[in-house]
């Protein structure tokens, strides 16, 4: 492991006024966004989708750092033949790809999730490298709310402990072999924000999660300059009747970051995790204002980066220019969130 060469892709990762585009949706998933805009997902069509992004000269040259790439993206070429990797660096952005292969039934824990995809890992890893890979991603998955065995409600809440810790040990064991094959770790462990807790219960369960993973991640010799950690924030569910303000947003995730995260790791890359576009941009743009923090605050967005450009596309050649025109526009308004000088009035005149 080269140390030194791995901070200088992480810090990469999060240069001032850039950050990521997580373009690493399954192809479950992004059926899902392909039937929202009535468009038929197939291996042409996605591969079209992506490379319309990776061709949006503005807003990869000055505004994203990495693409977070799905296994099957990253072998494809664009319609010229070229690579899709190839698009990403000419643009001067850093490929990165998904290797964790999604969730399976926790034994013993009903109703929660442990991520997989460990075995043979470090075979695959060799391989992305080679394809051009420079960073990867494993997304944790941790719900609160309570358990459900039967169809009836289990007398406790999640997450439990063996959840946050078999997760944690994952990301971590995940991060040592990234880092072994010279690849940057994005260790996402996301609080989900689905159910009705209030931004309290978000706190408590995200501290819990962020002390494990960071434990794990010593515990088995990561080395934090070499890696970048992709947080949720602290933020209320979205079925929750009592949500918090943007600025408490800012606010209490700042404090918990502080009280987790230890300063050597370079860079923080939130996840939007189910947030309207402009919230998540306002909640990143109000964390920076704050300021004086150990690292620097990005974004790592999917769908609050996506779902603009997605409708505008609708899968037909003739929107790509148009599709193209409201990426740019959601990179540069998350671009300048990054540095704190985002606008809400900026948004009603791109409108």
């Amino acid at each position: 492991m080269n140390l030194t060469d791995l901070n200088k892709v992480a810090l990469a990762m999060v240069t001032a006024g850039k950050g990521i585009l997580a373009a690493d949706e399954s192809t479950g998933t992004i059926k899902k966004r392909f039937d929202a805009i009535s468009v038929e997902s197939t291996e042409q069509s996605r591969r079209d989708y992506r490379e319309m992004l990776f061709r949006s000269g503005e807003a990869m040259a000055k505004y994203i750092s990495g693409v977070i790439l799905y296994d099957e993206t990253i072998w494809q070429n664009a319609k010229d033949g070229t690579p899709l990797v190839k698009l990403i660096e000419q643009a001067g952005a850093i490929p990165g790809i998904k290797v964790d292969e999604g969730t399976q039934a926790l034994p013993n824990c009903p109703g929660e999730l442990v991520t997989v995809g460990l075995d043979k890992l470090a075979e695959r890893l060799k391989k992305y490298y080679e394809r051009g890979a420079r960073f990867a991603k494993w997304r944790a998955v941790i719900d609160i709310g309570r358990g459900t065995a039967g169809g009836g409600t289990v007398g406790r809440d999640i997450p439990t402990m063996t959840a946050i810790h078999v997760n944690a040990h994952a990301l971590a064991r995940y991060a040592a072999l990234c880092q072994a094959a010279q690849i940057v770790p994005i260790v996402e462990p996301e609080v989900l924000m689905d159910g009705d807790h209030d931004i309290e219960r978000c706190y408590e369960v995200t501290q819990h999660v962020l002390n494990n993973t960071f434990q794990e991640l010593r515990i088995q010799r990561v080395a934090l300059e070499g890696m970048i950690l992709k947080p949720n924030m602290a933020i209320a569910g979205k079925k929750s009747a009592k949500q918090a303000s943007v600025e408490e947003v800012a606010e209490k995730t700042i404090r918990l970051l502080k009280s987790c995260v230890p300063a050597a790791v370079p860079g923080i890359a939130f996840l939007s995790g189910g947030q309207s576009d402009e919230q998540a941009t306002a909640h990143l743009d109000a964390m920076n204002r704050i300021g004086g923090l150990p690292w620097r605050l990005t974004f790592s967005y999917g769908r609050a980066l996506q779902a603009a450009p997605q409708k505008a596309w609708s899968g037909k050649a003739e929107n790509v220019a148009a599709g193209q025109r409201a990426f740019i526009h959601r990179a540069r308004m998350n671009s300048l969130a990054t540095k704190g000088e985002w606008k809400a009035d900026l948004e009603k005149k791109a409108a």
